[in-house]
């Protein structure tokens, strides 16, 4: 795998390409990304953690102090570790900023989806509902969930209300539209998960990268065979 980045979504926006079409972007604020560390697991596997955004040392804990004091660069606020296959080189105090990616670029955005707080059966799984007449009482409830004494109790995995949103959500094969380099910024096709502000973390895509596109050959025409002429009667 290769290196990803942290950054800030600000937004969303539109953009037009090459062939007139318009299309929906989430910009991302990237400040160029510090490598803090560099790591050799017991099995082999090789990783690098990386800081992001700038933060006083009256802000962080002293091993933490001591940590990026040994690294040679001042103190971040989000740390975070992306494996490596080991074939590129990286140093500590070395910055990462948008240019690790290109346009047309298929990456994975990982990022906390929005709080919703709780909810009932409706909103969070889709349920339908029951009865709207003014007889019912049971308007947005859930209705059973069990069945007498046999099974006599509730299975697994069973839809109630309760807390929805705020967890770790992954995006996967989103492309990338442009690279600002003086905007520190990035173009995502699409929608990441996320408040305005919240902090997302970019990598490649492991599902892969689209092939390019080849043009399909001509194929040479058969020659036809010539129609037999019919013999003329004597």
């Amino acid at each position: 795998m290769s290196m990803g980045l942290l950054g800030r979504k600000l937004g969303m926006t539109q953009v037009y390409d090459q062939d007139g079409n318009l299309i929906p972007v989430t910009v991302v604020g990237a400040e160029p990304n510090v490598v803090v560390r560099l790591q050799e697991h017991a099995d082999g596997r090789k990783s690098v953690q990386v800081g992001f955004e700038s933060v006083p040392e009256t802000r962080i804990s002293k091993p933490l102090r001591g940590h990026f004091a040994k690294a040679g660069v001042t103190p971040r606020r989000f740390l975070r570790e992306f494996p490596v296959d080991g074939s590129e080189e990286w140093k500590p105090g070395q910055e990462i900023g948008v240019t690790l990616f290109r346009p047309g670029q298929r990456v994975d955005v990982i990022g906390v989806s929005k709080g919703k707080g709780f909810q009932g059966v409706m909103k969070k799984h889709g349920f339908s509902g029951q009865g709207a007449a003014h007889g019912s009482k049971m308007h947005r409830r859930n209705g059973a969930v069990g069945c007498r004494s046999t099974p006599g109790r509730i299975f697994r995995n069973q839809g109630m209300a309760g807390h929805l949103g705020h967890a770790r959500v992954t995006v996967q094969n989103l492309a990338v539209v442009a690279v600002r380099e003086e905007d520190r910024a990035l173009l995502i096709q699409g929608s990441v998960p996320g408040a305005r502000g919240g902090l997302v973390l970019i990598r490649s895509a492991i599902k892969g990268q689209p092939k390019p596109r080849q043009k399909p050959q001509p194929q040479a025409k058969s020659a036809k065979p010539a129609p037999a002429k019919a013999a003329k009667k004597k």
